[in-house]
């Protein structure tokens, strides 16, 4: 329940509530609270279920005190409490059942302490007192470092922009220790969370059916966490429910991802910028992940150019991923004259690496540590930081050349001789 607290709400929160099963918790905690100032009649009979009936009609005091006794799942019943509590509000939480997993799961999901039942006076009020500092203590101290984000956006299907997306967002939680949310935005079918062997969830579908529900307490209960420094937000939403949405939700996430990490890593199918364009107005950083074929030239070149006009704050990082040895299907010379710019990082294709990543649910960059795909992966990383930290106006300008499809007309020109004849070959 510890969610970042808001500033102005503590004039409207009583500082205590109760809500226990037995009347010698009922009369020690009278006592207790008594001595600290507070009112006693707040120490209310009735437990868990009381408890959560109570807070969705009335405001959540600064600390809470809930009896789980007769609770029969704890955890399910702390989550239900966690749907009325607002954020901020600090829980203390007592019970029969000693269980150092139960324990650990509770502190998890957001809970100050935990007190084995019977408890005495002292351990009462050291329990109290420390929740009334945690409540009071300062927030929203200053960032080390400023936020970045990153939005990971593939030309086409199966170029392995969600790889770049994942291997991004763990080099930047794992190699430069930045707390980093992952936002899969491909609500039906997102690899984020399988590509780190995780259960999604339904945090992001959550948040896009009841975009109001969506703070810091939301976040902290939503998002599935890979490392202590990396969360991740996705779906698997059925693909016969589509997802309606204006993208409010989505600018939500980015609003709350903004005050909780330092990073966020948006893995964003380029569908995306038709529906929700909104979306990149934040964006510090854009990595077009692409191939080099006739195709993929084609929609960089599109891709490009919307980012331009729509993103102009945004710094353009191309990457050419999966990059089979020998001959491409255009080279990287013609890629880069068809698009007007160079390629940023060059990503070799490793099968091997690929597939070892796949089975052990580990990320391409974690799993080519020592390779050269993993040190592709790591000038990826270094550029997008580098590019951070660059002014936002340098770099920017692209030259003005010929119409789309004068472009790709060029480009058709310069293609091997041999690939046209195996064409028509085929026809």
């Amino acid at each position: 329940m510890n969610a970042p607290w808001k500033p102005g709400m503590t004039g409207q929160r009583d500082p205590f509530h109760a809500f226990v099963c037995d009347d010698h918790s009922h009369d020690l905690l009278s006592v207790i609270v008594s001595e600290m100032g507070w009112a006693p009649e707040k120490v209310n009979k009735g437990g868990m279920r009381n408890a959560v009936q109570s807070l969705s009609v009335t405001a959540s005091p600064q600390i809470l005190f809930v009896d789980m006794s007769e609770s029969g799942d704890p955890l399910n019943d702390i989550n239900s409490l966690a749907e009325v509590c607002e954020p901020g509000t600090v829980v203390i939480a007592a019970g029969q059942v000693n269980d150092v997993r139960l324990y650990r799961d509770l502190l998890a999901s957001g809970i100050q302490d935990y007190l084995l039942k019977p408890f005495g006076a002292d351990q009462l009020r050291d329990a109290l007192a420390q929740a009334q500092a945690v409540f009071f203590a300062p927030r929203d101290a200053a960032p080390e470092h400023s936020h970045i984000t990153t939005a990971v956006i593939g030309t086409r299907g199966g170029v392995g922009a969600s790889s770049i997306a994942t291997s991004l967002a763990w080099l930047l939680s794992t190699k430069h220790q930045r707390p980093t949310a992952l936002l899969d935005l491909d609500v039906h079918f997102g690899t984020a969370a399988l590509a780190m062997d995780l259960e999604p969830g339904r945090g992001l579908t959550d948040a896009i059916e009841n975009p109001s529900r969506i703070d810091g307490l939301f976040i902290e209960r939503a998002m599935v966490r890979a490392s202590e420094t990396l969360a991740i937000l996705s779906a698997e939403a059925p693909i016969n429910q589509p997802m309606m949405t204006d993208g409010g939700a989505f600018y939500q996430l980015l609003e709350e991802f903004r005050s909780a990490f330092e990073c966020t890593v948006i893995d964003l199918p380029r569908n995306m910028l038709i529906q929700h364009p909104h979306l990149m107005g934040d964006a510090n950083i854009t990595v077009v992940v692409t191939e080099l074929t006739l195709a993929a030239a084609r929609d960089s070149i599109r891709v490009l150019s919307w980012l331009k006009s729509n993103a102009p704050q945004s710094r353009v990082l191309v990457v050419a991923n999966r990059v089979h040895p020998g001959v491409p299907e255009i080279s990287r010379k013609d890629f880069e004259a068809s698009i007007e710019r160079k390629i940023d990082i060059l990503i070799p294709f490793d099968l091997r690496i690929a597939a070892q990543s796949a089975k052990l649910g580990k990320t391409l960059a974690e799993t080519a540590k020592g390779n050269k795909v993993g040190a592709a992966c790591f000038s990826l990383l270094e550029a997008v930081i580098g590019a951070a930290e660059e002014d936002e106006g340098d770099g920017k300008a692209t030259k003005k050349g010929d119409s789309l499809l004068g472009k790709i007309a060029s480009l058709k020109s310069r293609i091997p001789a041999r690939r046209k004849d195996k064409a028509a070959a085929r026809n």
